[in-house]
């Protein structure tokens, strides 16, 4: 059976190409052939698409393992069904959804095991495989939750990530109402919705961020206390003294080697930490008598399922979740570059997308 097609869907289209890597990098906008749907795959219009961390890394040349050659990057994002590969039956034309950020089989034992994040089959969605800084994209349905019309799309791209990461993350440190939880990267796009999502959570938020201007912003977003880490005490020294020298129930870490050790000292008596973020790929110091005479717990966190996007999806639909919207640059050359700028200056709080 050939692929259904609209024939509004043209033959080609512009794709964000990543000519040489660098800080900064050289960008420019290709065309493309536009992408058919292969055997349970669909066809999404791009209606937007976040741009990552791992964006910045790539287009700087600081993350290379696994990225395929001359790939489409982006893997934030939401977008609108135009047409269907063969066996393809889950959505319908015109519908809007967003992605995981593995492109899910959908029948692998994790993701029958509701780890879809860690597919034994699925490449990473603009890692492995093109993503969304092109107008069109072809992805498996399995990868794809609907998203209803009252979530607009620049927010809706941010649903699996950030938000979705950000709630896997609060989920696997087991954060319960009441408890204090720490933040580290607070004003980035990760640590943004940590901190909203934790605090929906009935947590005290203690946020850690390099920016005091976005004080005010986190405490919107429900921080009880933000520490800007600056000259002065140790971070550690100001957790205790906020917490009566019990330390944090909870870190949430999306910084990594460079608030180390600090943030293990951080931790209470049965500590748990969600390791989320490694800004710099270096090694971390952890000795291994504190994790065993603290009882505490640290695991990582690399991704989102499907039950966890949906359940992203559900609380932004109901206003219990806003995606945090740095603000929205169009997808071309100049619009990518003054988001690479951004993120190197670590200038937003929240995330920027890129709009086709």
């Amino acid at each position: 059976m050939t692929p259904m097609t609209l024939s509004s869907v043209p033959q080609t289209m512009s794709a964000l190409s990543l000519v040489e890597p660098g800080d900064p990098p050289t960008l420019a906008m290709v065309e493309r052939q536009v992408p058919t749907p292969g055997p349970g795959e669909v066809l999404l219009r791009v209606d937007a698409c976040g741009f990552c961390h791992h964006d910045y890394l790539v287009m700087a040349g600081t993350l290379r393992r696994g990225v395929a050659a001359d790939v489409v990057l982006g893997h934030e994002m939401a977008g609108t069904v135009v047409s269907f590969g063969e066996e393809a039956t889950a959505f319908r034309e015109g519908e809007r959804v967003v992605s995981l950020l593995t492109a899910a089989c959908g029948r692998c034992r994790r993701c029958r095991s509701g780890r879809e994040h860690r597919c034994l089959q699925g490449a990473g969605i603009g890692h492995g495989r093109d993503g969304g800084f092109a107008e069109y994209v072809a992805l498996p349905e399995t990868a794809l939750v609907s998203v209803p019309a009252a979530v607009p799309p620049e927010r809706a791209a941010l649903l699996a990530c950030p938000a979705g990461v950000a709630l896997s993350g609060i989920d696997n440190a087991e954060v319960l109402d009441g408890e204090t939880v720490l933040i580290t990267g607070a004003g980035g796009g990760l640590g943004s919705h940590v901190v909203q999502l934790a605090t929906v959570k009935g947590a005290q938020v203690i946020a850690v961020t390099s920016s005091p201007e976005k004080e005010d912003a986190l405490e919107s977003l429900g921080a009880s206390v933000v520490i800007e880490i600056a000259d002065g005490p140790d971070l550690a020294e100001m957790v205790l003294a906020i917490t009566e020298d019990r330390g944090a129930d909870v870190v949430i870490d999306t910084v990594g080697p460079p608030l180390w050790p600090d943030v293990m000292r951080c931790l209470g008596q049965y500590g748990r930490m969600a390791l989320l973020g490694d800004v710099t790929g270096e090694p971390a110091p952890v000795r291994l008598a504190e994790l065993i005479f603290r009882d505490l717990r640290l695991t990582g966190v690399s991704g989102v399922s499907k039950l966890t996007l949906e359940r992203c999806v559900e609380m932004a639909a109901t206003g219990e979740l806003q995606p945090v919207v740095a603000g929205v640059l169009p997808l071309n050359a100049r619009g990518a570059e003054e988001a690479v700028r951004m993120v190197r200056e670590r200038e937003p709080l929240g995330r920027v997308v890129l709009v086709p």
